[in-house]
């Protein structure tokens, strides 16, 4: 079976996200001074060809610890979508 598989990637939260400042930044800069906090993280989505949808979170489970993700410095979420 086919499965899409999305992972977001968000950097820790001890963790300094120079992305999201600069982004806070740039939006008071534009006179949005509402918004106090801004992180910054990735969005992927893959097609997955698996047996189940158990198998299909273990496959992107692995590519993320191995390639996706940097977990000393981030954290990743598995959602699959039959």
């Amino acid at each position: 079976m086919k499965f899409e598989v999305e992972i977001n990637v968000m950097p820790l939260k001890d963790l300094l996200d120079p992305q999201g400042k600069a982004v806070l930044g740039g939006l008071a800069n534009l006179g949005i001074t509402e918004v106090k906090d801004v992180r910054v993280g990735k969005h992927i989505t893959l097609s997955v060809e698996a047996a189940s949808a158990e198998e299909a979170k273990a496959i992107a489970e692995n590519a993320s610890k191995q390639l996706l993700a940097n977990q000393v410095m981030e954290h990743f979420e598995i959602t699959i979508n039959g």
